[in-house]
């Protein structure tokens, strides 16, 4: 069991976890492939999910013929995440209480994400927790975003903390496998985007699992 005590930093995921999007990405990858008269493959959504910007753009480039550079592809999907992520995306339940408690605790946090950082600034801005992290890192910031441990090992030099003192909170079984690969004692959340088999796994691995960040915070107190 996790000692909250022992804690000296916490890197938060941002959709799925604090913010209710993941649906909203299905919705993109329609649209994008709608603009451009094409039927989404079965599953594509689940398919890029696990891809960086980068890679997602070469994939759509080099299976699609459309006329477009992955530059273009990249920028596109950001002007249509935007418009989701600075007006319709809520925050998940027991987010503000999630935040309370970790500040109750002494424990810095912020944000390590696989979003366009403008849309991720615009979320958390109009959700008023922004002005809360000690920091947003982006796939921007760190282009191989949650494949590798390198996002979690920068946050953790931003908190000045160790592996094995910072808690990645997190929903997705990638990140969730590359934070344990990384020392990180893991906190999991359950998203409702995530297929059943993946929870399955993310329990098995994850420190602490709740359904939702209440949950986390009883456990956390026990």
């Amino acid at each position: 069991m996790l000692d909250i005590q022992n804690i000296t930093g916490a890197i938060l995921d941002m959709d799925g976890t604090l913010i209710d999007s993941m649906g909203i990405w299905h919705e993109i990858d329609k649209r994008f492939f709608a603009e451009h008269n094409l039927i989404p493959p079965k599953g594509i959504s689940n398919q890029v999910n696990k891809m960086t910007m980068q890679e997602w753009a070469d994939f759509f480039t080099r299976e699609f013929d459309i006329g477009m550079t992955g530059e273009q592809v990249i920028q596109r999907i950001g002007e249509m995440c935007y418009e989701y992520y600075a007006e319709i995306i809520p925050l998940k339940p027991y987010v503000t209480e999630f935040l309370d408690f970790l500040d109750d605790n002494h424990i810095p946090y912020g944000i390590a994400t696989a979003t366009y950082r403008k849309s991720a600034e615009a979320v958390l801005k109009r959700l008023g927790i922004l002005d809360r992290m000690q920091f947003v890192l982006t796939a921007e910031d760190v282009p191989s975003s949650k494949k590798t441990p390198e996002m979690f090992l920068k946050a953790i030099d931003l908190m000045q903390s160790t592996p094995e003192d910072t808690l990645v909170v997190e929903d997705s079984l990638h990140c969730i496998e590359t934070a344990v690969k990384g020392g990180f004692p893991v906190i999991a959340v359950h998203d409702a985007s995530v297929p059943l088999h993946e929870q399955r796994k993310i329990q098995e691995l994850a420190d602490l699992y709740g359904q939702n960040l209440h949950e986390i915070i009883e456990k956390l107190r026990s």
